[in-house]
């Protein structure tokens, strides 16, 4: 193929292979010309009339293989990076999810240790002497050292409405009678023999109805605020 020698066309040339350059130069470094040094530029380039046609083609070709590298280089460098903050993301938040766990599982713990304590400091019915009588204030007294110190306000509650505290409290037309009313009476014999004159064997049965009836005596409570009867 001859030489094309026109300078016109060798500027308009230049300007075509400069722009291939640019593309083909963008892995190498190389910067592109700049106006007034076009014409300087054509005369010492390789102009793109001067590469045979088919190695034309192989120049664009490559060209384009380079830009399609370089994009998915960058794809998957995006790629990469959105997989790590995602990841890390991922991490914080099972982090987290981890440490309200053992915030939950330490306050559960503590709430045990609290109720285990209540119960160990609670006295059993026995270890009262037994008197010939008793005043609402020694009652109470009693209830207190017998009853968990949580549920000490509800088991309070309750014995209020159906006594009014007076162990010897007894409904002729029911048959209920003592601290708690049970009805009859004479269930609390399962406590002690003593269930008619002993607040402490009273306040024993009637822990162990509440606990075994309604979990607790704050159980027994809302069933009784919900009813007026437990």
């Amino acid at each position: 193929m001859s030489r094309i020698s026109v300078r016109g066309f060798a500027v308009a040339s230049a300007t075509a292979v400069t722009t291939v350059g640019a593309v083909v130069g963008v892995a190498s470094g190389t910067t592109q010309p700049s106006g007034d040094n076009l014409e300087a530029t054509a005369a010492d380039a390789t102009l793109l009339a001067d590469i045979p046609m088919g190695e034309q083609a192989q120049v664009q070709v490559s060209s384009l293989t380079q830009q399609a590298e370089a994009q998915a280089a960058a794809a998957d460098a995006a790629a990469k990076k959105s997989a790590e903050e995602s990841a890390r993301i991922q991490a914080a938040e099972t982090a987290k999810a981890k440490k309200a766990a053992a915030d939950e599982q330490a306050e559960r713990e503590r709430e045990e240790a609290e109720a285990r304590a209540n119960r160990d400091a609670v006295r059993s019915a026995s270890s009262f002497s037994a008197q010939a009588s008793y005043t609402v204030a020694e009652v109470q007294a009693i209830a207190r050292q017998m009853v968990p110190a949580d549920q000490f306000q509800c088991f309070s509650n309750i014995v209020d409405h159906e006594s009014s505290w007076n162990y010897r409290a007894s409904n002729p037309s029911s048959g209920a009678y003592g601290l708690v009313q049970a009805l009859p009476g004479s269930k609390m014999s399962s406590a002690g023999a003593d269930w008619q004159t002993n607040p402490a064997t009273q306040i024993k049965w009637g822990l162990s109805y509440m606990d075994g009836r309604y979990g607790s005596p704050c159980g027994a409570w809302s069933f009784w605020q919900a009813n007026h009867w437990y």
